[in-house]
């Protein structure tokens, strides 16, 4: 099922830590992509769809430099194919000593619409890639001439990355916090729970901003606090 527009929007406005209890709620405790940290700080969530791309250790005789002048190459038919709107995870065995891509091939995706990406391994040219309008997560700057260390080898299959399993077509959300792997069958009542799970979280925060102790409201075992939450919500629309 396609994610919907309704459905991003309402993933955009949440945070990495808020997905992660709806989906704990559900069993769900290894979603969280771990090691993995933005270029730059982030104003609005990534969100998209997995589009996925798997390294193996390299085996020096294929993956000489020569093997990128082939056009069915996994790495840039990868970035050629990821579809706009999707977000591209790559798995990189949680090794950043050899880049997952560089500018060029990041500044491509961006052209193509993509709405982000994130390898557990590392970027080489990260201080190029950090200027670009698009969120990118890796693990930290590549040396950019370990080559051969990797070895692109499938598109668009089940990957783990930084431990999360991702299967093509979940929904990946990342903020300033990090990345989260949302089932794709779960994305749309999620986003839902997420949504109200937050604006109780905004009103706790201003009760406490305001010198209201955290017992019974959060949680909110004494009911007086559910009545305020109620008209708080109709105040401000929420």
């Amino acid at each position: 099922m396609a994610l919907s527009p309704e459905t991003r929007d309402k993933l955009k406005q949440v945070s990495t830590a808020t997905l992660a209890t709806a989906l704990f709620k559900r069993g769900f405790r290894s979603q969280m992509i771990q090691g993995v940290q933005p270029l730059r700080p982030m104003a609005e969530s990534m969100v998209g769809e997995a589009f996925t791309l798997r390294y193996m250790p390299a085996r020096e005789d294929l993956n000489k430099l020569d093997v990128f002048r082939d056009r069915a190459h996994p790495q840039r038919k990868a970035v050629e194919e990821c579809p706009p709107g999707a977000v591209m995870v790559m798995d990189s065995r949680k090794d950043p000593r050899a880049a997952s891509a560089g500018g060029i091939l990041v500044t491509r995706l961006q052209q193509r619409g993509v709405a982000g990406v994130v390898t557990d391994g590392g970027f080489r040219d990260s201080a190029e890639i950090a200027t670009l309008d698009m969120p990118s997560f890796h693990a930290r700057p590549s040396a950019p001439t370990n080559l051969t260390l990797h070895q692109a080898i499938d598109i668009n299959v089940p990957i783990g990355c930084g431990d999360a399993p991702v299967f093509p077509g979940d929904v990946i959300v990342g903020d300033n916090d990090g990345v989260i792997v949302i089932p794709a069958h779960l994305a749309d009542e999620i986003a839902t729970e997420a949504t109200e799970m937050t604006a109780f979280e905004d009103f706790v925060t201003e009760k406490v901003r305001g010198g209201q102790s955290i017992l019974g409201l959060y949680p909110p075992t004494d009911e007086s606090n559910l009545a305020a939450f109620a008209e708080w919500r109709k105040a401000n629309g929420r």
